[in-house]
């Protein structure tokens, strides 16, 4: 499956750049969970300069990494940290998200300690009444492997466990959000800036899930978004990533829920 998103990735980047002809727009690979920022600066980067254009795709974190270093994209977008051997790639993180653990508004659990949180990921943990809820097996659901939302979640709460085999795959924070919604008894993870009224957002030891819990580190589950090049950047992607960097483009991601280097919005 991995290989088949790949190809139909690659394939989609070389239709917009012409497979190596000149490009007359900078274009984004990569995270899903960045993507819908991404849109946003986008659209408002083309608002003021008409004559330039922004394509995204998505794809995953690692596949928008590998499509910066073939140079189908011109900035590769993950929502994770990059690897020992991706180090060497030019990067900046563009703002924090916070992950976040969701349910459907009915639960009525509303925080989970670290370890409770694992034992239902790793499948330790199967019915809400072993937390203090009504007795229901609990549906797990989790992003596929590949993804940076999962990668970060792994590794800020699964401690090296494995996320279990019986969990439901998804392959977007919005099809997460979802299913949560409509299932009473399951549980899902993605970008705290993606999380609204459609589902409860969990505290995690007792921290709420918030901006400012996220950005002075009392809320210990967040993650880098990076944008991510094979070489140090120029022309338009050069001004593409500066006006993502100003003032104005941070508080565009500001207002959207990220945590930006800009003081929170009022």
């Amino acid at each position: 499956m991995k290989y088949v998103i790949t190809v139909i990735l690659t394939f989609s980047l070389c239709l917009l750049s012409a497979c190596g002809g000149s490009r007359t727009a900078v274009i984004l690979a990569g995270s899903t969970s960045v993507q819908p920022y991404a849109e946003v600066l986008a659209e408002w980067y083309e608002s003021i300069y008409p004559d330039r254009a922004v394509d995204i795709q998505g794809g995953g974190s690692s596949a928008g990494i590998r499509a910066a270093v073939s140079g189908t994209a011109d900035i590769g977008m993950s929502s994770r940290s990059l690897s020992e051997e991706e180090l060497e790639m030019w990067n900046i993180e563009i703002a924090k998200d916070g992950l976040v653990l969701i349910v459907h508004p009915g639960n009525p659990i509303a925080d989970l300690t670290l370890e409770q949180a694992r034992g239902i990921y790793t499948g330790e943990i199967t019915d809400w009444g072993e937390l203090g809820g009504a007795e229901h097996r609990i549906h797990v659901i989790t992003r596929e492997e590949g993804s940076g939302t999962r990668g970060a979640f792994e590794d800020m709460v699964m401690d090296g466990g494995r996320i279990t085999q019986k969990a439901i795959v998804q392959d977007s924070n919005g099809s997460v959000r979802q299913l949560v919604s409509n299932d009473m008894n399951s549980i899902g993870f993605i970008s705290l800036g993606l999380s609204d009224e459609s589902v409860k957002s969990l505290s995690l030891d007792g921290v709420e899930a918030t901006w400012h819990n996220v950005h002075d580190g009392s809320y210990s589950l967040y993650r880098p978004f990076l944008f991510v090049s094979e070489g140090e950047p120029d022309g338009l992607t050069k001004q593409f990533i500066d006006f993502t960097m100003s003032a104005e483009g941070q508080r565009l991601l500001m207002v959207e829920g990220l945590v930006t280097i800009m003081g929170e919005v009022q």
